[in-house]
């Protein structure tokens, strides 16, 4: 037979040359016996790592004893006959097979040979695998595949679009989508009414582990439809996935609690479920206490709540519970971590049970269902302060006390969010999802009374503590979705010029429609057991934007932007 492939490993015991050629279907060890011609010896002599040859030879079982059992082909080698260099390499700067691995900058620089590791391989495997699985199970449910464009019109979605300058209209721009939002709402008007798109989008934000500038995700849109439906349809992709990539069974429908059940019980809208550790309020508790910052956080109209780390007293020390008051006060906030450790009897112990009655304390170690050996853990202040600070300790928690396992998976549903957030720095309304979404048909009134108060038809897919998706029942009445643009600070003068065409096709019978996008990316890592987002992508982007591989952004020729009519004005 005949292999080509990269030199993996070259080990010379006494005469025979041993060589694992690797390519993307794996390894296999090449022989250069003794009684090998004299040119094939001095060629596999000369071959070095990451050498590409072309090896012809005879396959045949390993000598007894000498078998990897770690390896597919293990249990045989390919003794050499002929071996042609196609190309020496150099010195690699980073060895594929290495199992320390360089500086994440170093691997996207050299990405060509990080790709060459059986890791990215994998992964990017994987991605493969799942995007046939999806094309796969929309296609066996009806959906129509269809492309939408990638230069379109500038508007307000929440982060900043990527502009293309147009060279046959000066000072016009496109803007690259963040989303094909409007454009599989005009769709489901033009009767499309199953469509999808495994769809590139673009959003210039601020980047994060999980987030890259540029991305792709499961875009579809169904017309006569509600929240369950859409919500049915993405909960058998689920379970089709996790049967076909993971091996097991998911039992559907899919868990789901409403936005303000998670914000109350986990201090966040994507909360990890694989383990429990609920946050408790205990504001009530804590008012009659003698302890200062506890009544007087609660008499300013804060919150003191908590959470039980079971059988975590003996695993803190005081040295590590201020490691973990650092952490909620430094990265969320907080003003402090009060905590409390449960001895026998339940009772408490902590430098700041002298401030509390027997009688409250009993009350407390009762709600927290606290038992001995266990360790309570308190924050007063502001409720979103205690909601971002206790779901950063509990997510921490979790992680340290090994409370569930790595390759454990939970997939659930939270609905029915606020339609708005209120924008302090703006002094207006913003919405929550995007302006597109409708609100529950019995807070439509709540509109023009107390937005506040109104619930959309909008659900996030959560996976392991992150937003694997989310989506919304479109608004599909102008008059309704012109009543938003208005609370959303957007004028008549604004609302047409920007959406004009939407407002337009919204008049000329448009069904009800709703949809959800899933990002593929953040899939891929969830499944391949990643923590990191650019591992799941063949040539991503670092944390500002940049690929050290090809160098881009970079600058371009005067002419270019001459022809453009663009000037650049340096700071």
């Amino acid at each position: 037979m005949t292999l080509c492939g990269w030199v993996d490993t070259y080990r010379d015991h006494g005469g025979t040359l041993f060589i694992d050629l690797r390519d993307r279907y794996g390894k296999t060890q090449v022989v250069f016996a003794p009684e090998s011609e004299a040119a094939n010896l001095e060629a596999g002599r000369r071959l070095r790592s990451e050498d590409v040859v072309s090896i012809t030879g005879k396959v045949a079982p390993r000598p007894a004893g000498t078998e990897n059992p770690d390896l597919a082909t293990g249990q045989i080698e390919v003794r050499v006959r002929r071996v042609e260099v196609l190309n020496k390499s150099k010195v690699p700067p980073m060895k594929p097979s290495a199992k320390e691995q360089p500086s994440e900058d170093l691997r996207l620089k050299y990405r060509f040979l990080d790709l060459r590791r059986s890791e990215m391989q994998r992964t990017l495997i994987l991605r493969h695998r799942m995007a046939k699985l999806i094309r796969d199970y929309f296609d066996e449910l009806g959906f129509i595949d269809i492309e939408t464009p990638m230069l379109g019109r500038s508007t307000p979605e929440g982060a900043r679009d990527y502009l293309v300058p147009s060279r046959v209209q000066p000072g016009m721009f496109y803007a690259l989508p963040q989303s094909p939002q409007l454009y599989k709402q005009i769709l489901m008007i033009a009767g499309y009414d199953r469509y999808v798109q495994i769809a590139r989008c673009f959003r210039d934000e601020d980047l994060r582990a999980d987030r890259q500038p540029e991305f792709t995700q499961l875009d579809l849109e169904m017309a006569f439809v509600d929240a369950n439906d859409v919500i049915g349809v993405i909960d058998g992709l689920m379970a089709k996935l996790a049967k076909e990539l993971l091996g097991s069974e998911l039992s559907l429908p899919l868990p789901r609690m409403t936005y303000d059940e998670a914000m109350e019980r986990f201090g966040h809208d994507a909360p990890d479920l694989r383990f429990g550790m609920e946050l408790v309020d205990v504001s009530d508790l804590a008012a009659t206490a003698d302890f200062r910052v506890f009544r007087e956080t609660v008499a300013s109209g804060g919150k003191v709540r908590g959470m039980n780390a079971k059988n975590a007293a003996d695993r803190y020390s005081r040295k590590g519970i201020d490691e973990l008051t650092s952490y909620v006060t430094g990265d969320f906030g907080a003003k402090g971590l009060a905590w409390f450790k449960v001895g026998d009897e339940r009772r408490l112990a902590s430098p700041i049970a002298k401030n509390f009655s027997d009688e409250t304390l009993a009350k407390i170690a009762e709600r927290m269902q606290a038992e001995p050996g266990d360790l309570l853990l308190f924050v007063a202040d502001k409720w979103e302060i205690t909601c971002k600070a206790l779901n950063g300790l509990r997510r921490r928690l979790g992680a340290d006390l090994k409370l569930y396992q790595p390759e454990q998976m939970h997939f659930s549903w939270v609905v029915e969010f606020p339609m708005f957030e209120y924008d302090k720095e703006e002094a207006c309304w913003a919405a929550m999802h995007h302006p597109f979404t409708s609100p529950r048909p019995r807070d439509r009134a709540l509109l023009a009374t107390e937005p506040a108060k109104c619930r959309a038809q909008a659900y996030d897919l959560v996976i392991n503590g992150f937003e694997a998706g989310g989506g919304t029942i479109r608004i599909h009445d102008q008059k309704l979705q012109s009543q938003v643009f208005n609370l959303l600070g957007i004028d008549e003068e604004t609302a047409a010029t920007r959406f004009g065409f939407l407002l337009d096709a919204l008049q000329y019978g448009a069904p009800p429609h709703g949809g959800i996008a899933l990002g593929l990316d953040r899939l891929v890592m969830l499944f391949g057991g990643l923590d990191n987002i650019r591992d799941c992508i063949a040539f991503p982007k670092t944390q500002r934007a940049t690929d050290m591989m090809t160098g881009a952004p970079g600058e371009v020729d005067g002419k270019q932007l001459r022809e453009l009519g663009v000037k650049i004005i340096r700071e």
